[in-house]
């Protein structure tokens, strides 16, 4: 009974995430989101519980601060999405001068495009971008069961001018890639 209860709370924890991450991501829906992206934690509690009434400020939290990839930040009793914008934000990130390699997890599809026209946002604010290959697949994954690595020459592109930010442990940020800085990797 206790596994089965668990295994309830992590699918509500999921669908209340992707909730939060649509709010602060995508379409605030009515709530007063500032110009760096943040919204009071207790509106957005409230906003939660209209769809998640069992929803408690302990759940959230948990999600913010156990989640595997480190997606809200939470400051002064204030929440984030800290990447993934499709809404127009500051995010005030350090840039990161130090990364040689970066990685991109797609579909075949896609990195043939990819290949030709670089890396583009997309309907995002950003690309995204893994410092592991281990990561690079695990976001392809979710798009396709057989992911292409690409590898990203982060160094030769800050060179010429590319600008990489450092967004959580597993998740850098740039606003385009050329193609000229970007290669499938060998497996």
């Amino acid at each position: 009974m206790a596994a089965i209860i668990g295994e309830m709370r992590e699918r509500l924890k999921t669908r209340i995430s992707k909730y939060m991450s649509y709010l602060l991501r995508h379409n605030p829906e009515n709530l007063k989101i500032d110009e760096y992206g943040f919204v009071d934690f207790n509106e957005l509690l409230q906003k939660i519980r209209e769809k998640f009434p069992n929803a408690d400020e302990s759940l959230i939290m948990e999600i913010v601060e156990r989640s595997e990839k480190k997606r809200f930040e939470m400051k002064d009793r204030r929440i984030r999405a800290l990447y993934g914008h499709s809404i127009p934000i500051k995010l005030k990130l350090r840039e990161d001068s130090s990364v040689k390699i970066l990685y991109h997890g797609t579909t075949p599809e896609a990195a043939k495009n990819i290949l030709k026209d670089g890396l583009k946002p997309m309907r995002r604010r950003w690309v995204h971008l893994s410092p592991t290959p281990e990561i690079a697949r695990s976001v392809g994954l979710r798009r396709t069961s057989h992911p292409v690595i690409l590898e990203i020459d982060a160094e030769k592109a800050r060179e010429d001018g590319v600008k990489f930010y450092r967004a959580t442990e597993e998740v850098y940020l740039c606003d385009y890639i050329s193609p000229k800085y970007i290669k499938l990797m060998k497996e």
